[in-house]
Protein backbone atom coordinates (compact mmCIF):
# COMPACT_ATOMS: atom_id res chain seq x y z
CA UNK A 1 0.00 0.00 0.00
CA UNK A 2 1.31 3.41 -0.96
CA UNK A 3 1.20 6.12 1.71
CA UNK A 4 1.61 9.84 1.09
CA UNK A 5 1.73 12.14 4.16
CA UNK A 6 -0.20 15.37 3.54
CA UNK A 7 0.53 18.87 4.76
CA UNK A 8 -2.64 20.80 5.48
CA UNK A 9 -2.61 24.36 4.22
CA UNK A 10 -4.46 27.36 5.62
CA UNK A 11 -6.60 27.61 2.48
CA UNK A 12 -7.70 23.94 2.86
CA UNK A 13 -9.83 24.95 5.86
CA UNK A 14 -13.28 26.47 5.30
CA UNK A 15 -15.38 28.81 7.45
CA UNK A 16 -16.64 25.83 9.47
CA UNK A 17 -13.07 25.16 10.66
CA UNK A 18 -12.63 21.87 8.84
CA UNK A 19 -11.04 20.75 5.57
CA UNK A 20 -13.57 21.19 2.78
CA UNK A 21 -14.79 18.02 1.02
CA UNK A 22 -13.64 19.38 -2.35
CA UNK A 23 -10.09 19.64 -0.95
CA UNK A 24 -10.27 16.01 0.17
CA UNK A 25 -10.89 15.09 -3.48
CA UNK A 26 -7.61 16.87 -4.27
CA UNK A 27 -5.91 14.73 -1.61
CA UNK A 28 -7.11 11.60 -3.43
CA UNK A 29 -5.74 12.97 -6.73
CA UNK A 30 -2.38 13.70 -5.08
CA UNK A 31 -2.32 10.17 -3.69
CA UNK A 32 -3.09 8.61 -7.09
CA UNK A 33 -0.45 10.75 -8.84
CA UNK A 34 2.23 9.82 -6.32
CA UNK A 35 1.23 6.14 -6.33
CA UNK A 36 1.18 5.95 -10.14
CA UNK A 37 4.59 7.60 -10.40
CA UNK A 38 6.12 5.28 -7.79
CA UNK A 39 4.39 2.09 -8.98
CA UNK A 40 4.93 2.59 -12.71
CA UNK A 41 1.43 3.26 -14.04
CA UNK A 42 1.92 5.47 -17.14
CA UNK A 43 0.17 8.84 -17.07
CA UNK A 44 2.09 11.36 -19.21
CA UNK A 45 2.68 11.26 -23.00
CA UNK A 46 6.41 10.84 -22.37
CA UNK A 47 5.65 7.43 -20.86
CA UNK A 48 4.25 6.05 -24.14
CA UNK A 49 0.99 5.44 -25.94
CA UNK A 50 -0.78 3.68 -23.04
CA UNK A 51 -2.19 5.60 -20.07
CA UNK A 52 -5.15 5.41 -17.70
CA UNK A 53 -8.06 7.78 -17.25
CA UNK A 54 -10.67 8.13 -14.54
CA UNK A 55 -14.12 6.83 -15.49
CA UNK A 56 -15.83 6.54 -12.08
CA UNK A 57 -15.29 7.89 -8.56
CA UNK A 58 -17.12 7.09 -5.30
CA UNK A 59 -16.31 8.78 -2.00
CA UNK A 60 -17.55 8.19 1.53
CA UNK A 61 -16.78 10.85 4.14
CA UNK A 62 -16.41 9.32 7.62
CA UNK A 63 -15.18 12.13 9.85
CA UNK A 64 -14.09 15.72 9.53
CA UNK A 65 -10.48 16.80 9.23
CA UNK A 66 -9.54 19.84 11.27
CA UNK A 67 -6.64 22.23 10.81
CA UNK A 68 -4.41 20.64 13.48
CA UNK A 69 -4.91 17.02 12.32
CA UNK A 70 -2.12 14.94 10.82
CA UNK A 71 -3.28 13.03 7.76
CA UNK A 72 -2.00 10.81 4.98
CA UNK A 73 -3.60 9.27 1.89
CA UNK A 74 -3.16 5.56 1.21
CA UNK A 75 -3.59 4.06 -2.26
CA UNK A 76 -3.55 0.61 -3.80
CA UNK A 77 -4.93 -1.22 -6.81
CA UNK A 78 -7.75 -3.33 -5.41
CA UNK A 79 -8.95 -4.92 -8.66
CA UNK A 80 -7.53 -5.59 -12.13
CA UNK A 81 -9.72 -6.02 -15.19
CA UNK A 82 -8.70 -6.49 -18.81
CA UNK A 83 -9.10 -2.80 -19.71
CA UNK A 84 -9.62 -1.28 -16.28
CA UNK A 85 -8.31 -1.15 -12.77
CA UNK A 86 -9.77 -0.03 -9.46
CA UNK A 87 -7.82 2.03 -6.95
CA UNK A 88 -8.97 2.11 -3.33
CA UNK A 89 -7.80 5.00 -1.18
CA UNK A 90 -8.27 6.40 2.31
CA UNK A 91 -7.43 9.69 3.90
CA UNK A 92 -6.36 8.59 7.37
CA UNK A 93 -5.82 10.56 10.57
CA UNK A 94 -2.30 9.37 11.39
CA UNK A 95 -2.69 10.21 15.08
CA UNK A 96 -5.72 7.96 15.56
CA UNK A 97 -5.34 5.59 12.61
CA UNK A 98 -8.98 6.19 11.74
CA UNK A 99 -10.17 6.83 8.17
CA UNK A 100 -11.58 10.29 7.45
CA UNK A 101 -12.68 9.46 3.89
CA UNK A 102 -12.62 6.46 1.57
CA UNK A 103 -12.47 6.61 -2.23
CA UNK A 104 -12.90 4.01 -4.94
CA UNK A 105 -11.80 5.05 -8.42
CA UNK A 106 -12.21 3.02 -11.60
CA UNK A 107 -9.71 3.88 -14.33
CA UNK A 108 -9.76 2.71 -17.92
CA UNK A 109 -6.74 1.80 -19.99
CA UNK A 110 -6.44 4.19 -22.91
CA UNK A 111 -4.47 4.29 -26.15
CA UNK A 112 -3.53 7.83 -27.12
CA UNK A 113 -2.90 6.91 -30.77
CA UNK A 114 -6.17 5.00 -31.22
CA UNK A 115 -8.08 7.45 -28.99
CA UNK A 116 -9.96 4.58 -27.41
CA UNK A 117 -9.92 2.20 -24.48
CA UNK A 118 -7.07 -0.28 -24.44
CA UNK A 119 -6.09 -3.42 -22.54
CA UNK A 120 -3.75 -2.87 -19.62
CA UNK A 121 -0.34 -4.24 -20.65
CA UNK A 122 0.89 -7.20 -18.61
CA UNK A 123 4.16 -5.31 -17.99
CA UNK A 124 2.23 -2.51 -16.23
CA UNK A 125 0.29 -5.00 -14.08
CA UNK A 126 3.51 -6.80 -13.14
CA UNK A 127 5.34 -3.56 -12.24
CA UNK A 128 2.48 -2.42 -10.01
CA UNK A 129 2.04 -5.82 -8.36
CA UNK A 130 5.77 -6.02 -7.64
CA UNK A 131 5.71 -2.47 -6.21
CA UNK A 132 2.73 -3.33 -3.99
CA UNK A 133 4.47 -6.48 -2.73
CA UNK A 134 7.60 -4.48 -1.90
CA UNK A 135 5.52 -1.88 -0.01
CA UNK A 136 3.69 -4.60 1.89
CA UNK A 137 6.96 -6.14 3.05
CA UNK A 138 8.30 -2.86 4.46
Amino acid sequence: MHTLPLQLRFNDVDMMGHVNNAVIMEFFDLGKSSYFADAGIPVTPEEGDFCVMVVHVEVDFHSQIRWHDHVAVTSQVSHWGNKSLQVTQQVVNTDTGLPCATCRTVLSGYSRSARSSAPIPDAVKQRVQLYDQEQHSI
